[in-house]
């Protein structure tokens, strides 16, 4: 039974820590999504001005990529606060992706 209880404990323990990772990690996304969605409002704001066809169609597209970029953050942040653990395998298995290709694509020389 102690042992059980142990288990349990560490499990709960392991799931805080990942769980406030995956916080730690989303609002670092949110910081670079804002910045991104700033930077994107101030090309629209400069290029408005001009009055240009070219300018009010790139214009558009720079709202309609912030506007992209937002949603998949706020989507990204539901599931993880949703399913911490599979983020967590999410993640690992591109860092383990990443971590192969590079070894793989490293010359011989290093």
């Amino acid at each position: 039974m102690n042992r059980t209880r142990d288990i349990e404990q560490r499990f709960d323990g392991a799931s805080e820590r990942v769980r406030d990772r995956v916080r730690q990690y989303a609002n670092d996304t949110a910081d670079t999504a804002n910045s991104l969605m700033e930077s994107g409002r101030r090309m629209t704001m400069r290029l408005g001005r001009r009055g240009s066809g070219y300018g009010k169609q790139l214009s558009h597209m720079a709202e309609d990529l912030a506007d992209e970029a937002s949603y998949q953050y706020r989507r990204a942040r539901r599931h993880a606060s949703r399913h911490p653990v599979a983020t967590v395998a999410v993640v690992a298995g591109t860092i383990g992706a990443f971590m192969l290709l590079r070894r793989l694509l490293r010359s011989d020389e290093d």
